[in-house]
């Protein structure tokens, strides 16, 4: 099994990349391989709305005009067995490097051309709250609605604080270990 992991985190030793290093340690306990790539450190622009209607290629064939690192991350994600998507939440919402990354990955996921390899396939969320953690539960929200809009078999969205991330990271690890070891449904 092959997993790719998608940080909106620019701290790789930071609360949000703690638990999608336990959910890695997990998936390779069971054998399975996987990498976390950092959004922040690609380049991914913002949706452009390329014509008056707000649409551009994404719509009529299910591709983006903008010529960065979107394409790529995809097909690694169409390549993939599993998609985890992580992010620190912000104002109870994603990070801004996850949220440009996911807008334009869903406008093209409305094309049947862009379906393929993603509809269907495991995915799992993580929203890490740092502070008070009360944010965590609406980013959650926010991420599952966009997960399924791409057409992701979301397998589960884990809102985390900074003051239960030990368990959660406990919780991550046999998720990993559950996720490399079972087929999907």
């Amino acid at each position: 099994m092959q997993a790719i992991i998608l940080s909106g985190s620019r701290n790789p030793a930071g609360q949000t990349a703690r638990a999608a290093q336990a959910l890695l340690a997990g998936l390779t306990a069971a054998g399975a391989q996987g990498e976390i790539i950092y959004l922040p450190e690609c380049a991914i622009e913002r949706c452009r709305q390329c014509d008056a209607a707000g649409w551009g290629t994404c719509r009529t064939a299910g591709s983006c005009v903008i010529a960065d690192d979107l394409a790529g991350l995809s097909d690694r994600i169409r390549q993939a067995d599993l998609a985890v998507f992580a992010t620190p939440v912000y104002w109870s919402d994603l990070s801004e490097s996850l949220r440009a990354f996911l807008d334009r990955l869903r406008r093209c996921c409305l094309h049947e051309a862009a379906k393929p390899g993603i509809v269907g396939k495991r995915a799992v969320g993580i929203c890490v709250a740092g502070g008070g953690g009360g944010g965590g539960p609406t980013c959650a929200v926010s991420l599952e609605r966009i997960l399924r809009t791409c057409g992701f078999d979301l397998v589960d969205v884990l809102p985390v604080r900074r003051q239960n991330l030990p368990a959660k990271c406990d919780e991550l690890q046999l998720l990993g270990r559950w996720l490399a070891t079972t087929e999907p449904a």
